[in-house]
């Protein structure tokens, strides 16, 4: 299943990252608008958000892969573990090591999610902040 380009941001800030996330902090973020139907960005590493609404179900998990020319163009995704029973609309980590930038279209297919099969329904389901995320 591809995954589609909906919204890109920068990092404004640092982020927070302790153990029981009791004192986690996300990087505070600033929306990147498109010109017509395109951004041009810098080497850096950035935030997007996938137009698509992911509902992973409860005997599958779902992991994310940058597409091929993505990667042939000096850019990649990091992207976490989709568990089961998350929905929402996902972000991911775009970053772009090409020295000279890269230009990205809106709605353009950024990662296939490929769906695992699990042995059995996971005992418990994805309950965390990130659940509806973006919806």
């Amino acid at each position: 299943m591809d995954l589609t380009l909906r919204e890109i941001h920068s990092l404004e800030s640092e982020g927070t990252i302790d153990f029981d996330n009791s004192e986690r902090k996300l990087s505070e973020t600033k929306r990147i608008e498109f010109s017509g139907d395109w951004v041009h960005l810098k080497k850096g590493a950035y935030k997007i958000v996938y137009n698509e609404v992911v509902s992973i179900p409860e005997d599958c998990a779902g992991l994310g892969y940058p597409r091929s020319s993505l990667l042939r163009c000096g850019a990649f995704i990091h992207c976490a573990v989709w568990d089961p029973g998350y929905k929402g609309r996902s972000e991911s980590l775009l970053i772009i090591e090409n020295e000279e930038g890269i230009r990205l279209k809106k709605n353009a297919r950024m990662i296939q999610l490929v769906f695992v099969k699990l042995e059995k329904k996971a005992k418990e389901l994805y309950s965390g902040k990130f659940k509806g995320e973006n919806l």
